[in-house]
């Protein structure tokens, strides 16, 4: 069971978490905010499901996840200050959240891997799934889908980059509303640096990446593309180095050569 007085104790948030949903079940926590709008408008609600249906990753992945031992969650951003940050400087906030998060509570050493995913020990723990909605031309809402592996210790093999957990790692039981809050702390801390320095966010994302400067392939739709990763530009995206200059990335799969 989830003991919210727990979490609630360890949440020190302006707005991230302030409206907390918790669910035993639901298809997917990013698909019941997205249709759902009229229930769910506030900046910064959280929902919470101990076992997903339909959960999902980039590219309509399956995110497996055993109910009670991992965190499953999607929080939601509307606030127009936010709104106006780079969705991708957003990402990789999320994703520097979780990692910051690991670090501080189990000085485990959380890497991360473009655009979305944190390592350990070059495992998945954890991955990201942003999505937006837009009315006219801006983007009115996001929602930022999070997984992280948390007690489970035992994963599928047919993934490219294997899995691990938080436990595995440790070596000892986590308290996952501890983690949960800490997450959402960081989220909001990260948020409102981004409003202010998207640079700054860059910035601790390149320090936490140890793939810079490693010869990468990228695969998206069939299509195969190697290079250096020479670093991500000012949005965020991937620069690719190959015999024909930089080009940006925008999406797709990064292995290691």
């Amino acid at each position: 069971m989830f003991a919210f007085e727990n979490f609630d104790i360890k949440l020190d948030t302006e707005y991230i978490g302030r409206k907390f949903f918790y669910l035993e079940e639901t298809d997917s926590t990013n698909l019941l905010l997205s249709k759902n709008v009229k229930e769910f408008k506030d900046n910064g609600t959280v929902v919470l499901a101990e076992s997903q249906s339909k959960g999902k990753g980039r590219i309509d992945r399956t995110w497996s996840s055993a109910k009670g031992l991992n965190l499953t969650f999607s929080i939601l951003l509307t606030d127009k200050e936010i709104l106006s940050i780079a969705p991708n400087i957003i990402n990789l906030a999320s994703s520097l959240s979780v990692a910051t998060s690991i670090e501080n509570l189990f000085q485990l050493n959380a890497s991360l891997k473009w655009p979305n995913d944190v390592l350990i020990s070059n495992k998945k723990v954890a991955g990201i799934l942003l999505e937006s909605s837009t009315k006219g031309k801006s983007i009115n809402r996001i929602i930022v889908g999070i997984g992280v592996n948390v007690n489970q210790v035992t994963f599928p093999t047919d993934f490219k980059i294997p899995a691990t957990s938080v436990k595995n790692e440790f070596k000892l039981n986590v308290e996952r509303e501890l983690l949960l809050a800490e997450i959402l702390n960081q989220f909001e801390y990260f948020l409102e640096t981004a409003i202010k320095d998207p640079g700054y966010i860059l910035k601790e994302w390149r320090s936490n990446c140890k793939m810079i400067g490693d010869k990468i392939t990228i695969s998206e739709n069939d299509k195969m593309k190697s290079g250096i990763f020479d670093d991500i530009d000012d949005e965020g995206f991937l620069l690719l180095k190959t015999r024909d200059g930089l080009e940006k990335i925008i999406s797709g799969d990064v292995s290691i050569v």
